[in-house]
């Protein structure tokens, strides 16, 4: 019966086909020991035609073996059935089941067959297919929630340091008239540039779901006040590092087109990153022409090893220092990003008299 079962190939049929052909096969297997049945019967009777008592007995028995042998059809209907069109697909769909309920997604469902059930599982293996690059999509987006929010708290210590850095000048000079009003003016006007900045970068990083979906928003700006204000914060830095800072300049141009606030935020990165690793200072070139304004930080300490100048730009990479309050890894990382974002780029080595050496580019008139 299996045999003749697999020579047709029931896996090819639909259910209703598969039963109709089952229930054919069993009726004429059924038909067939019903009629052995009654020979059977028949020669019991002719055996025993001399005994009364022998139709008394033999009709009920045979009518009980011609029900049995309908029971045992239906019923060896029924696990064939079930055996060869239904047991696999719900074993299959049911450990399916179990593994998408405890989250585990990583699993393909396979079923070679034609029938409903062949392409319940491959509906089921669609669902699963879907669930899994949903809960992908879902992953991603909460790290990048997670590191957006770690950068956001990186770049704020940096504009928070520098303002605090003013407010402690402002405070400890002008109680006792150390400071001309021309300097108070001049140092409140730079404390405003940076609290307009930390408004737009907060705006910015509760409207955006990951950094490269940053806005830039270039804007002209003359070369000696963006320079002013990237020295202001490059010296407040340095010098709570216990640092000196220079700064050098080659120039074409007196006015250029950038994101100020995207490139003080690159830039005050490369800083923080140069004042913690310089022995002593930190030196900053700014080059403007052929279309891009660079910026050039480099220090004195003891430079970049071969493992870091090919991961400096990772996200979360921190080299050999390890410090949860101070330094995420965030920093290069975010600038790369940011350059890229104004259509420059980031290039990271060692200075030809050691030390660290980072170049930050920016694109002339980008607006996005």
């Amino acid at each position: 019966m299996a045999k003749m079962i697999n020579w047709l190939s029931l896996k090819r049929l639909t259910l209703l086909q598969s039963f109709i052909l089952l229930c054919c096969l069993t009726l004429i297997a059924v038909l067939v020991v019903i009629t052995l049945e009654f020979r059977w019967a028949e020669s019991i009777r002719l055996r025993f035609a001399g005994y009364s008592s022998v139709n008394d007995w033999l009709l009920p028995s045979l009518v009980a073996v011609v029900l049995l042998t309908v029971a045992v059809g239906i019923v060896l209907m029924g696990s064939l059935f079930y055996r060869w069109k239904l047991k696999k697909p719900l074993e299959i769909l049911m450990q399916a089941s179990e593994k998408i309920s405890a989250n585990d997604l990583g699993f393909h469902i396979s079923y070679d067959s034609r029938d409903e059930m062949g392409e319940l599982c491959r509906v089921f293996e669609n669902m699963r297919g879907q669930l899994e690059k949903n809960h992908q999509t879902l992953w991603r987006s909460v790290e990048e929630r997670k590191q957006l929010n770690a950068i956001f708290a990186h770049d704020l210590r940096t504009p928070l340091s520098v303002l605090k850095g003013y407010s402690e000048f402002i405070t400890a000079y002008l109680p006792e008239r150390k400071i001309s009003e021309e300097k108070l003016l001049d140092t409140i006007q730079t404390m405003q540039a940076h609290i307009v900045r930390l408004e737009s970068y907060t705006e910015a990083m509760n409207s955006i779901q990951k950094l490269e979906d940053m806005p830039v928003q270039s804007r002209m700006i003359e070369k000696d006040e963006l320079i002013s204000l990237l020295n202001d914060s490059a010296r407040q830095v340095t010098k709570r590092n216990g640092k000196t800072f220079g700064s050098s300049i080659a120039a074409e141009v007196n006015e250029i087109t950038v994101d100020v606030h995207l490139a003080m935020q690159v830039f005050e990165n490369l800083i923080v990153n140069a004042a913690r690793y310089a022995s002593s200072h930190v030196s900053v070139h700014y080059n403007v022409g052929k279309g891009f304004f660079s910026i050039t930080v480099a220090d004195d300490g003891a430079g970049f090893s071969e493992g870091a100048l090919r991961k400096a730009v990772l996200p979360f990479y921190r080299g050999e220092v390890w410090d949860a309050n101070e330094h995420h890894g965030l920093g290069l990382y975010i600038c790369k990003v940011l350059c890229e974002k104004h259509e420059g780029s980031l290039q990271v080595a060692n200075g030809l008299h050691g030390g660290g050496n980072v170049t930050a580019s920016f694109l002339y008139g980008v607006d996005k």
